[in-house]
């Protein structure tokens, strides 16, 4: 991280929110969009991770599993943050079963196509993660 964005309170919040939720690097994520959105990556990390992260009223499981549900609700356009936010959501304390039966109530609100897709994208990313894991 540079020394500019250091000094600003809600980016140094939501730089360790984003690292502790997601473990992957906040200086990555950023760079990744400063070619073509310089400043993007900061923005999501102040106003997502570090003020919507840090509202009271909701631990982090709950906000993972939230955002997994809506995230695949939004079909393939949300696959690449269903990816990030299954093993947050894992690291935040859920359980396998309960990012399944997440995915699973969403058939009935965004239809079953997409619940399918994003069980799909699930199952791969457990095994994915099981393979590493061994």
């Amino acid at each position: 991280m540079t020394v500019s964005t250091k000094n600003n309170t809600r980016l140094a919040q939501g730089t360790k929110a984003f690292e502790d939720s997601l473990g992957i690097s906040a200086d990555a994520f950023i760079a990744g969009f400063a070619e073509i959105a310089l400043g993007f990556g900061e923005m999501i990390l102040e106003s997502e991770f570090g003020t919507a992260y840090q509202r009271p009223g909701l631990d982090l499981l709950t906000r993972e599993l939230i955002i997994v549900a809506t995230c695949a609700m939004l079909g393939t356009a949300g696959t690449g943050a269903v990816k990030l936010h299954i093993p947050a959501a894992l690291r935040a304390g859920a359980t396998r079963t309960q990012i399944v039966e997440t995915l699973v109530q969403i058939s009935f609100s965004a239809g079953l196509p997409i619940a399918i897709g994003a069980l799909q994208t699930a199952r791969s990313l457990f095994a994915e993660m099981d393979s590493k894991a061994t």
